[in-house]
């Protein structure tokens, strides 16, 4: 049920917690930031397009072209002069269909685009992930990322979060080798299915950490705490004993976390900003009301960041 106090909250408000997090309101604005990103700080980057509240076929026509277009951006721009430098992309499977599966639907339509997607994105040499979703998505996620898998897309990555209890045995239908995205999630859950006690679901990073490692996965740490981090870094990764090209470090565009960045860049651990970017700001807004409802705590976190960086200028 959407809560009316964060339904009420004018746009504008809105767009004055997005606009630190939001890359812009292009594509092109997108990548001009990826760029800047590694030129200046040697951060890696992916692509998120903010395009959840589909209505219509032309909403999903529109979200396919374009995650078409941005696969052709990051392949095609003079700026990243390696393939490894080349932003990945992120893709919602909900950007897909009509029919979601949290609202009671079947999916219709999005595995058949996540294979067109992998399928381009494989030819232009651009990595590509499906985001994970709420726990309706789950199910369908991991078996569209076998089966993609299976069709030979090795490239595409998925997400496993941490607070979802279920998470142990999910880690026997990854892929083998599979890159994977180990988050927290925001999305809020029955006690029935999901830890309740944030602690737990930040020590389950570094042991679902540890284990995806020892498996022969890629894993891509995204948290901003950065003893947790450290931790991951300085404790997991050698006791596994795996090679440089099986771990990153990730965090979301406009939290304020450079000098972690900086150290982890010195220290040759890549890493990676999520740039979540919309078609328009009327876009961005929806997406980010649709966010401060499901987690209204994040409004706080946002006037932290926010408090603590124009501090530090």
């Amino acid at each position: 049920m959407s809560n009316p106090f964060i339904r009420a909250i004018p746009p504008s408000l809105v767009r004055f917690f997005a606009r630190p997090y939001v890359a812009g309101d292009s594509l092109a604005k997108a990548v001009d930031t990826a760029a800047d990103m590694l030129r200046s700080r040697g951060l890696l980057t992916t692509l998120d397009l903010l395009a959840e509240e589909i209505t219509s076929q032309a909403d999903v026509e529109e979200n396919l072209a374009t995650y078409l277009e941005m696969i052709n951006a990051a392949s095609g721009d003079d700026r990243f002069i390696t393939t490894k430098q080349r932003p990945t992309v992120s893709l919602k499977l909900s950007s897909f269909t009509l029919a979601p599966l949290d609202r009671g639907g079947d999916g219709a339509g999005s595995r058949e685009a996540a294979m067109r997607l992998a399928e381009h994105s494989k030819q232009r040499n651009v990595r590509l992930t499906i985001d994970m979703e709420n726990s309706d998505w789950t199910d369908f996620t991991l078996d569209t990322v076998a089966a993609l898998h299976d069709k030979g897309h090795h490239h595409v990555g998925t997400v496993i979060q941490t607070r979802l209890h279920r998470t142990d045995s999910d880690l026997d239908r990854l892929p083998k080798g599979c890159r994977v995205r180990l988050v927290i999630g925001i999305y809020q859950e029955r006690a029935k299915i999901a830890f309740t006690d944030k602690h737990k679901m930040k020590e389950r990073l570094l042991t679902l950490g540890s284990e995806l490692l020892k498996r022969g996965h890629c894993v891509e740490l995204a948290t901003h705490d950065e003893a947790y981090v450290r931790r991951f870094f300085d404790e997991v990764v050698p006791q596994t004993g795996a090679q440089p090209h099986k771990f990153e470090a990730q965090m979301l565009y406009g939290v304020p976390r450079m000098t972690l960045q900086k150290e982890l860049v010195e220290r040759g651990i890549p890493t990676r900003l999520y740039l979540p970017f919309a078609r328009s700001w009327s876009m961005a807004i929806a997406y980010l009301r649709r966010r401060l409802d499901e987690y209204p705590a994040m409004m706080f976190s946002v006037l932290g960041d926010v408090i603590r960086s124009r501090g530090r200028a």
